[in-house]
This record gives structure tokens, sequence and C-alpha cells, in this order.
């Protein structure tokens, strides 16, 4: 679903896929962002509408790292169910916070995964083709 959101003076046009699913996906551009409306209000508790003010603390899906479970962040996990259609490391490459680590296809939409920190590669649990579910693992950095 499309959907043109202002917020203060600027207008953005925002795709959402399933306004169902939590946190909701919301494309703005090139760049997919979780929100997480709670009670139709944005989880800041603010009065203004919850697209709005959700839009406004949003935080970006791409390389969100593991829940519970991943307190050290060792690991880089799939921000959304989906198929991986490019792997852009190996074990042992060094990369930067930021870079180009995976993509994602969720929905004909293509999500660049990217590193959460800077550090070397230890693990890629992914492959091209592979279907990833959310939360699973893919990629580990060394410690």
């Amino acid at each position: 679903m499309k959907y043109t959101v202002k917020i203060a003076d600027t207008t953005y046009d925002v795709e959402i896929e399933n306004l169902n699913s939590r946190p909701i996906l919301a494309r703005i551009g090139d760049e997919t962002f979780e929100v997480t409306p709670e009670n139709g209000r944005a989880a800041a508790g603010a009065d203004t509408p919850s697209a709005e003010a959700d839009l406004k603390t949003a935080k970006p899906a791409e390389g969100r790292r593991a829940a519970s479970g991943s307190a050290s962040g060792n690991r880089l996990v799939a921000p959304l169910p989906g198929t991986v259609t490019e792997v852009n490391v190996k074990a042992g490459d060094s990369v930067q916070s930021g870079q180009q680590v995976c993509v994602i296809d969720a929905m004909k939409m293509k999500n660049a995964i990217r590193a959460t920190r800077s550090g070397k590669i230890s693990t890629v649990a992914v492959t091209v083709g592979q279907s990833v579910t959310h939360y699973q693992t893919l990629v580990e950095f060394e410690s």
C-alpha cells in the first residue's frame, strides 16, 4: 500500500508492506524503516497521529541486531523473512559499519542488509537463493 505522509513541512511517499505485521516495514525511497505502533498511537506516546509520530521515531530496518540471545552483537540477523539474492562478503573479510553485507528480497522489494559495526567476518551463514526467517543469523563477526 502506498501513502503520502506529511511531517512538519516535508511530504514523503511511503510504501507499507503489511499493516498487520509487527514491526511494520515502511519504505521511503531506498530506505526501509521498522515502525511499531502501540494501540493506534506512536510508541513514544505522542498526541499526534500514529503514522506521523512513528515515522519520526522509526528505526532503520537494515542490519538490525538480534534481540535476546545475542547481547554481544557478534551476529547480524535478518530483519525480515525473504530470499537472499546477494552475498557481498566472505569469511575473513573486514567490513565497516554500514557496509552492505547481503541483499534480501522480500515481497519483490530488495532490502540491503548492512553491517551494524566494523569488524572481521568469521562466518557467513547464508547463500544466494536461500530462504531466511526473521532473526535468522546471516553473518557472525569475530569477537
